[in-house]
């Protein structure tokens, strides 16, 4: 008599890495990622629309700091602003709904690509992700299952997708969590700093705020952090770990969605860590498939031709060595990258420094008149634009140039900035980040080492 054991399906042999690539697996998570991502694309346009963020952010808003080499992207005028963010937001419904579905994803990446190059004030590692994450569904198969697209194109549908569809999303996530490890492996991280003030500081939280102001919280949060990020891939790849690691992520991103004021960073963050899951989870739960609904061990479709392997190959093997390269190009600037800022941003090194610039000033120096005065920032930056201005040098450098560009139409001549900054690093005593010394109007806009810069001096104080 035939046993359980004899009735399971004979194990595939492991064949080549490229087999394995365009080998077919399920593609219900996939898919329900699809509907998740694009839900959280939805979410974060209505709430640009319900915070008024659109008119404070790109129409009152006078100037604009901008990433090197986009300085050409410019809000749109007038109030098609918020006609650009209502296609988005039907383009974000298109994704979730898999309708139109490459046409939708290609709008959404373009989109909010778009935005994000606006104003480097905004710049959040958490829509720098959803703008990676919108490239790679225009390429990826997601609608073919759950979506209005398999439904009126009945010759759509797959229950399998190849596997690298899924591995490519994957390898991102895991990008991002282990590079945010590895960024918290610094001195100021295992000390406690910043971690332990701004948990200090909610512990007037319901329920947990006694332990939050607990000496040892800091060590918890920061040794905790550090290491569910090095270790949350494979632990929740490989099965017999797989239910404690998702109850520690879960977790984990409740608490900071508790914690922070973080926006959807944490609900895009754990819709993406399903991915790492088993791509058949979804059927258990008869979540969006119906009950039996299992794919067969067969292809997805025609097998590909080998320009389109190639491509595939060469393709996803361009992104992930960018990917894997550029959050470690701070390495080749001196000093400590969360003083200088040089190769911070698109790095991963989320929640590890807090600045404050305690005194931030612009000198403005008419040469031929000897005249000098400061500028009042408010005139031009909103709160935050100020806030980020003295603490981060290629913004500071930036407005000084807008600055010089300004006040030499109404001086008559060139004029010289330079610019006077006091900034606290996670706690340390306020030090001067510049040389005032530096008319920086004469400082080109590039990628190379700030020399007015000065180095970090002042010590982390001890807790």
């Amino acid at each position: 008599m035939p046993t359980a054991r004899d009735a399971r399906p004979p194990r595939r042999s492991s064949g080549g890495f490229v087999a394995q690539l365009f080998a077919p697996v399920d593609i219900a998570s996939l898919a329900v990622f699809r509907i998740l991502f694009g839900a959280v694309l939805f979410w974060e346009v209505w709430r640009f629309f319900e915070n008024d963020w659109i008119r404070r952010y790109y129409i009152v808003r006078g100037f604009h700091f901008k990433y090197y080499g986009f300085e050409w992207v410019t809000p749109a005028p007038g109030d098609w602003m918020y006609v650009i963010f209502a296609a988005l937001g039907v383009a974000s419904l298109g994704v979730m709904l898999g309708f139109f579905y490459r046409l939708a994803a290609t709008l959404t990446f373009f989109g909010y690509a778009y935005v994000f190059l606006l104003d480097q004030t905004r710049y959040l590692n958490h829509v720098y992700l959803v703008v990676l994450l919108c490239f790679l569904m225009i390429f990826v198969p997601a609608h073919r299952a759950a979506s209005l697209d398999a439904r009126r194109r009945p010759e759509l549908r797959s229950s399998t997708v190849p596997a690298w569809a899924l591995w490519l999303l994957r390898s991102q996530v895991a990008i991002v969590y282990v590079y945010a490890a590895i960024a918290k492996m610094n001195a100021d991280w295992i000390r406690g700093a910043p971690i332990g003030a701004w948990i200090a500081a909610r512990d007037d939280t319901p329920l947990i705020g006694p332990l939050l102001a607990h000496p040892a919280a800091a060590a918890v949060f920061g040794f905790g952090g550090l290491l569910l990020d090095l270790w949350i891939v494979p632990l929740l790849l490989w099965r017999p770990t797989r239910v404690p690691a998702l109850i520690a992520v879960t977790l984990f991103h409740v608490l900071n969605k508790w914690l922070f004021d973080i926006g959807i960073f944490p609900v895009l963050a754990m819709s993406a860590t399903l991915l790492l899951l088993d791509p058949g989870w979804p059927r258990r739960l008869t979540l969006f498939f119906a009950p039996g609904d299992a794919p067969s061990s067969g292809a997805t479709g025609s097998p590909p031709t080998t320009w389109a392997r190639r491509l595939v190959l060469f393709g996803g093997g361009a992104w992930l060595a960018v990917q894997l390269l550029v959050p470690l190009r701070h390495w080749l600037y001196p000093g400590n990258v969360h003083w200088t800022e040089e190769g911070h941003r698109f790095s991963w090194h989320m929640k590890l420094r807090d600045k404050d610039g305690k005194q931030t000033t612009f000198w403005v120096t008419n040469p031929r008149s000897g005249k000098r005065w400061a500028v009042d920032l408010g005139e031009t930056l909103s709160t935050k634009q100020r806030a980020r201005v003295g603490t981060r040098p290629d913004m500071t450098l930036q407005f000084a140039h807008h600055l010089g560009r300004k006040l030499e139409l109404q001086e008559g001549g060139p004029v010289e900035v330079r610019v006077e900054s006091r900034v606290s690093l996670n706690g340390r005593e306020p030090q001067l980040l510049f040389d005032p010394g530096v008319d920086l109007t004469q400082v080109p806009r590039d990628l190379r080492h700030a020399e007015w810069i000065l180095p970090l001096v002042e010590p982390l104080p001890k807790r």
